[in-house]
């Protein structure tokens, strides 16, 4: 947990464009696929509740 608060006080980007690639910071990596893990949940029980 060090780490990342070390890095947030150091004002490290989260994403990065570099030669036309995209690259993450671990940081940034983890809170990416927690919000696409919420967005697949939600529109799993959307779709069981017959909305989506």
């Amino acid at each position: 947990m060090e780490s990342i608060d070390n890095s947030r006080k150091q004002g490290t980007k989260i994403l990065v464009f570099k030669h036309g690639r995209t690259y993450f910071t671990k940081e940034g990596e983890r809170r990416f696929y927690f919000f696409l893990t919420l967005l697949m949940l939600l529109s799993g029980i959307l779709y069981k509740i017959g909305i989506f």
